[in-house]
């Protein structure tokens, strides 16, 4: 324990409180924030073109290390666009949509699952592949479906239990909160897609909700490819498709 204690200084206490606090980062975006920290550590000027992938990943490391009996980890991929490779603070445990929930309210959480919904099955088909949705189309989705507004078993309406939806201006702030959180990106051209930390932190409930198959449909599985496509060398899942770089 001793050993791990000598690796584990103010430097990477640092540089964990101010990932936890972005959430994730790039190399270029490290370079002058761990500079920085080094620079204050070891009381010496750190410019920014010293820092390395290597010593960035270091860092990552050992803060994985202290971070994991929380059930959270530090994670890569590369953003599908750019290019670049993204670091971001995921949880490795726990259903997302339930974490999600501790700081939204029901109906949010309501309205990001029908968001997600149309991404992955409304307006992802064998003929228009895209995991994408309009700022127009994702406002319309504000209200739940009327046949899930609080019938019974019986079909009588419950007072206490009925689900309205969401304002439309509380949509607009929910999507928009989304990206502030990391959860989704927006495009110059009005595109919502998944963000790499959504990616990386969603990837298990992304695959089990969207290519499960139905038990009438098993003999129709080889005929439906999965909505949810990895790429085969990385085995990263894959929502941008070369037709899809106009949508940005």
């Amino acid at each position: 324990m001793s050993g791990d204690d000598d690796q584990w200084n103010d430097s990477n206490r640092a540089f964990l409180q101010a990932f936890m606090a972005r959430s994730n980062l790039t190399l270029d975006e490290a370079k002058p924030l761990l500079a920085a920290i080094q620079t204050t550590y070891e009381r010496k000027e750190t410019l920014a073109e010293d820092i390395t992938e290597a010593d960035l990943n270091a860092h990552i490391a050992a803060a994985n290390t202290r971070i994991s009996p929380f059930d959270l980890e530090i994670r890569s991929t590369f953003h599908q666009t750019t290019r670049n490779r993204v670091y971001a603070l995921v949880n490795s445990t726990s259903d997302p949509i339930i974490q999600l929930a501790t700081i939204h309210t029901a109906e949010e959480i309501s309205f990001l699952k029908r968001v997600l919904d149309a991404m992955f099955e409304t307006y992802n088909t064998p003929r228009n592949e895209v995991m994408a949705i309009t700022s127009m189309q994702a406002v319309g989705l504000h209200k739940a479906p009327e046949s899930r507004r609080g019938d019974t078993q019986d079909g009588s309406a419950t007072q206490g239990s009925t689900s309205q939806g969401l304002k439309m201006v509380e949509a607009e702030k929910m999507l928009r909160t989304l990206v502030d959180e990391g959860w989704f990106e927006k495009s110059k051209k009005g595109y919502y897609t998944l963000s790499p930390r959504s990616l990386m932190e969603l990837r298990g409930w992304l695959i089990e909700t969207y290519n499960d198959v139905d038990d009438e449909d098993e003999d129709d599985v080889d005929e439906r490819p999965p909505r949810i496509k990895q790429c085969v060398a990385c085995k990263e899942i894959v929502t941008v498709v070369s037709d899809m770089i106009t949508l940005s």
